[in-house]
């Protein structure tokens, strides 16, 4: 009999690519969109500040322009770019498309989402999260020698973007909302560390880390409010 059975294959198996065909996908997705890069980070510094400042109409704003960020980046760099040399991403694009979907609705239907305005650890972790995603994780490209031209940008690409939706989910209300928001970029990040730990990439663990960081935020017991 030909082959093995399915248990017997590793995950290297089913990857077609080498980790130099990855880095390279980045490195065409920003030469292709640049100056996007500039919008898009200036867009999630305007996010971080409202997350900072919370209140109902920012919350549906941040939501939004996330939802917008998920839809764009499971055409851009999801469907044109990554799929073609990895078959198993045609099954992930329509998720990416729900999480839009998720977002829009839980964020601005029904009451839409609510953010604490006052500190605790739930809070501080979740902005973390965000404020890594979007000024911290595109600098990691230099651990790896890509340079900055390699460089993962919020809004752009599916890592930073994923993280900074777990922070917002890990601070929302209703907690019903925000468990939905979390299952599809937690899905991610994971199928991202694994496909990052295959390729030998050092930042293997960012993902799974945030993952993590994301679910101790969630489960964190409630501050109970001032006064």
């Amino acid at each position: 009999m030909g082959g093995g059975a399915w248990w017997s294959y590793r995950p290297e198996d089913l990857l077609m690519f080498s980790p130099r065909v990855y880095a390279r996908l980045f490195e065409l997705h920003n030469q292709a969109l640049w100056p996007a890069q500039l919008l898009a980070l200036a867009l999630g510094g305007m996010a971080l500040v409202v997350l900072l400042r919370p209140g109902p109409r920012g919350t549906r704003l941040v939501a939004m322009l996330l939802a917008v960020a998920w839809a764009f980046v499971a055409w851009a760099f999801l469907w044109q770019r990554y799929a073609p040399i990895h078959w198993g991403i045609a099954y992930v694009i329509p998720l990416f498309g729900l999480q839009a979907l998720l977002l829009v609705a839980l964020g601005s239907l029904g009451g839409g989402l609510r953010l604490p305005g006052h500190w605790s650890v739930r809070r501080g972790l979740a902005l973390g999260l965000f404020a890594y995603a979007l000024a911290l994780h595109p600098l990691t490209a230099l651990a790896t020698g890509r340079g900055l031209s390699g460089a993962e940008v919020i809004g752009l690409t599916p890592d930073p973007l994923a993280m900074a939706t777990l922070g917002l989910a890990a601070a929302a209300e209703p907690a019903r909302r925000a468990w939905l928001l979390l299952l599809i970029p937690v899905l991610w990040c994971l199928l991202s560390w694994l496909t990052l730990d295959t390729l030998g990439d050092r930042r293997a663990w960012l993902p799974l880390l945030a993952v993590i960081v994301a679910l101790a935020a969630r489960l964190w017991p409630r501050a109970p409010s001032p006064g």
